[in-house]
């Protein structure tokens, strides 16, 4: 993990990597929460590697997992037959490294990787845009903006795909269309704002 986002990341061939980038309060895990059944449905794998921007613990203070991580375990894997989970503290680091979270997730071969967050780093989005917000859209300024999803009228580049973002299989359709597109979606949008 780094200080800071990188200029460049180095994109995979395979999965396919799509951030879904967005104001707080624009519902992007609420779109998620909606997404993901859908996708499966589709029989697509799909991981999600989500932000946070505070400090936050999936361990429970008392159980063993926790004092063994208290005591020094980095990382501390716990494991059972429901679920795993790894704990790996990162003290001396501003930031999460997107780049070595993408390499963590590789090995269970999700067919996608949905990005919450993240917004600074040059990866291929999908901006979710609500004008009540008061916030400027992103896209003009974002080449790695593929699309935006907004209801209503919302300002985007000629060379970015506009989205209902109340039509959720329009949404569905779009995302699940992703992997095949991906080869051709690695680079930034050239064209002219």
């Amino acid at each position: 993990m780094t200080d800071g986002v990188p200029a460049t990341l180095v994109l995979p061939e395979s999965p396919a990597l799509l951030g879904i980038a967005a104001w707080s309060g624009t519902g992007k895990t609420t779109l998620l929460e909606q997404l993901l059944p859908a996708l499966r449905q589709r029989g697509l794998r799909v991981a999600v590697i989500k932000h946070a921007h505070h400090d936050f613990d999936v361990d429970q203070p008392g159980k063993d997992s926790h004092r063994l991580r208290q005591a020094g375990a980095t990382p501390m894997l716990v494991a059972s037959r429901a679920r795993i989970a790894m704990m790996l503290e990162t003290p001396d680091r501003e930031e999460a490294d997107l780049a070595q979270l993408i390499e963590m997730v590789c090995p269970q071969s999700p067919d996608l990787i949905l990005v919450e967050g993240f917004k600074a780093w040059p990866l291929p989005k999908l901006e979710l845009y609500r004008s009540e917000l008061g916030k400027p859209p992103r896209a003009a300024e974002d080449p790695w903006i593929k699309a935006v999803a907004a209801k209503g009228d919302a300002p985007h580049p000629p060379d970015v795909e506009r989205l209902d973002l109340d039509d959720l299989g329009a949404l569905v359709d779009w995302v699940a269309a992703w992997p095949l597109r991906w080869p051709d979606e690695r680079a930034p949008r050239t064209g002219k704002a």
